[in-house]
């Protein structure tokens, strides 16, 4: 995108716009898109709009222009500087919208959202470096780059050894399969089987009696 808005934002009660730096537990750390460039911390309860989520209302009611191809257009004819403010008459507020977006809607789209617009694209001009979009020819040659096929590699055809199939460990913190125990086999027991018959126990001699 021309000009990179993911981390930029108006914030509720406070003027201009901020770099988003990190959230906090009691908010976000805010960076002023000014000169002083100075920290602070926009509480939880304000309402931060990212300039990325922004769009224009056009007199289509289902179709809008979202602001970074709002700005793109701006820059293309303006530059990065404008010869306007948000205290700029009335009559030439409406003739630079109009330039912009022929087909905005007049009824959605106020004065104070103009005037909101072109304070806004005075900051990111001057703060941000615009990145021209690519030409049709390089994004050409982009995408001749990415499908280029790549260079075979000579197979290597020398016989190679099996490795030894290793056999996964557990890890420290994991059981193993068995739970550390291993089952007993059981005995086969069945009927065919001449080593399944339980062994009986063998009879005793009866005991001699005296003077036999």
């Amino acid at each position: 995108m021309p000009y990179d808005l993911k981390e930029i934002a108006a914030i509720s009660g406070m003027p201009g716009l901020y770099r988003l730096v990190r959230p906090t537990r009691a908010g976000v750390i805010i960076e002023a898109l000014n000169d002083k460039g100075t920290r602070s911390v926009a509480a939880a309860q304000n309402k931060v709009s990212l300039l990325q989520e922004i769009s224009i209302y056009t007199q289509d009611y289902d179709q809008t222009v979202p602001l970074t191809e709002v700005f793109d257009r701006i820059h293309q004819q303006h530059g990065a500087e404008l010869a306007l403010n948000n205290k700029s008459n009335d009559q030439e507020l409406v003739s630079f919208m109009e330039g912009i977006i022929p087909d905005y809607d007049r009824e959605r789209v106020y004065l104070s959202d103009i005037k909101k617009l072109v304070q806004w694209y005075n900051i990111v001009g001057q703060r941000l470096e615009y990145q021209a979009p690519a030409t049709e020819d390089e994004a050409t040659e982009q995408a001749d780059q990415q499908e280029a096929p790549a260079v075979p590699v000579a197979a290597d055809t020398a016989p190679k050894k099996k490795a030894a199939k290793k056999v996964a460990e557990p890890a420290a913190d994991e059981a193993m399969s068995t739970a550390g125990i291993i089952p007993a086999p059981e005995a086969d027991t069945a009927p065919g089987n001449p080593e399944a018959a339980v062994a009986k126990p063998a009879k005793k001699a009866p005991a001699k009696k005296k003077g036999e």
